[in-house]
């Protein structure tokens, strides 16, 4: 079942740093923020993983979660979350569960090779467990800003 805007999140569960299992209906009632990226430690998942920790105090003043989202494993997660020092947890998908959920396993030519990779995207979903808003295929400058005011809209009376 894929994700839809202004529908509720199909249910899932994974695993996050930190020991945090973390599921569709485990932080409802709060703001959630889901970053997909392809690869710990590569330059542009580096600068956006500090770029969110550098927004994470206004995130959380606003009553939202953050958590990044990639196919790498625990141990990969953990030595990135702990070197870049995220005040954050980061889910690792091995089986490609949730990046198939929310549709961002795209074919990619790397080297000249087709391959199998994650499209950067970021999901807003609100209290009510449904999807507010997506961003898939982009880049890195600005998106986090982008995303804390979509965050900070939400509160706003309609």
């Amino acid at each position: 079942m894929a994700v839809v805007v202004n529908k509720l999140i199909p249910e899932f569960e994974a695993n996050a740093t930190g020991g945090v299992k973390v599921t569709n209906q485990s932080h409802n009632g709060q703001v959630m923020v889901l970053y997909f990226y392809p690869k710990d430690n590569t330059p542009g998942c580096t600068t956006e993983a500090m770029e969110f920790r550098d927004q994470y105090q206004h995130f959380a003043d606003e009553g939202a979660v953050v958590f990044g989202v990639s196919r790498d494993n625990m141990n990969s997660h953990n030595e990135f979350k702990q070197k870049l020092e995220l005040p954050f947890e980061l889910i690792a998908d091995t089986e490609e569960k949730m990046c198939h959920m929310f549709g961002v396993v795209k074919n990619k030519i790397m080297y000249g090779k087709k391959v199998k990779g994650i499209e950067r995207s970021t999901f807003l979903i609100g209290a009510d467990g449904q999807l507010k808003q997506e961003w898939r295929g982009l880049k890195v400058p600005g998106h986090v800003e982008e995303v804390l005011a979509a965050v900070k809209a939400l509160k706003q009376p309609a």
